[in-house]
């Protein structure tokens, strides 16, 4: 199984650790763009225009000062530097050991920075907005919807399920094609409340926690343990199934 996750706006600056190897990170195939936004993102943030050009509110001083240092600065797991709702409520340090190993096979974090990433991924804090348009490589989503088909692909295993709980930004970099969007489910919240990415980081959480499902009905009837479900099938080939997921009070 793979499942699908947008970064956290919330992050957590590592106060010791290695610093930045890009050629550790999963997905060794974007190394080279990863280089070019990673070193882009640094010089333009020490720049006044910083926040415009960027696109990132003005006020966030401390996070374009923190982009600043993105190459020498400590790093710590993906599961550790992203700490908004949804990384809150997945809650990877309070998993067992076995579950701890699935959430590290399963789990692909789609990235601004970095286009993808593994959990256990060693990276910094930063901010970049992945709808900005970097001077000498061009509008990030698209730059990463060009390279990210050569690394997602060959991460879903045939007739292996994809679980997507990507925002719409973030899920339009990357969806699977033929075969494999034949047993991809994108799970939504109704209602689109804040409640939403809490939602899909308890989804997350439940689904490592046990031997995967091989089908859309079978995840169905696996979350349906836990939460009320209402499984859609696509409206026509290509398109994802729609799982909508509410969390039982």
């Amino acid at each position: 199984m793979l499942i699908l996750l947008p970064p956290s706006e919330g992050k957590t600056s590592p106060r010791r650790g290695r610093s930045l190897d890009l050629g550790s990170l999963s997905f060794p195939e974007l190394t080279p763009l990863r280089e070019s936004v990673v070193e882009t993102v640094e010089r333009l943030s020490g720049e006044p225009d910083a926040a415009r050009v960027l696109e990132i509110n003005p006020n966030l001083v401390a996070d374009l000062e923190r982009n600043t240092l993105l190459r020498s600065a400590p790093t710590a797991t993906a599961s550790h530097v992203y700490t908004g709702v949804l990384y809150q409520a997945l809650d990877v340090d309070s998993l067992d050991a076995a579950s701890k190993r699935r959430a590290n096979r399963w789990v692909v974090v789609v990235s601004a920075l970095f286009g993808a990433l593994r959990l256990g991924d060693r990276v910094p804090a930063y901010r970049v907005n992945i709808c900005s348009t970097l001077p000498g490589i061009g509008y990030l989503s698209h730059e990463w919807r060009q390279e990210l088909p050569s690394a997602l692909d060959a991460a879903v295993k045939p007739r292996e399920l994809v679980v997507d709980c990507r925002s719409s930004t973030y899920a339009a970099v990357w969806r699977p094609t033929g075969e494999r969007a034949e047993r991809w489910v994108h799970v939504t919240v109704p209602g689109a409340s804040h409640m939403a990415k809490h939602t899909r980081g308890l989804v997350t959480r439940e689904l490592v926690q046990a031997v995967a499902p091989g089908t859309p009905q079978a995840l169905a009837e696996r979350l349906s343990e836990r939460f009320d479900v209402e499984l859609t099938p696509p409206p026509r080939p290509g398109r994802p199934w729609q799982l909508a997921t509410t969390p039982r009070a």
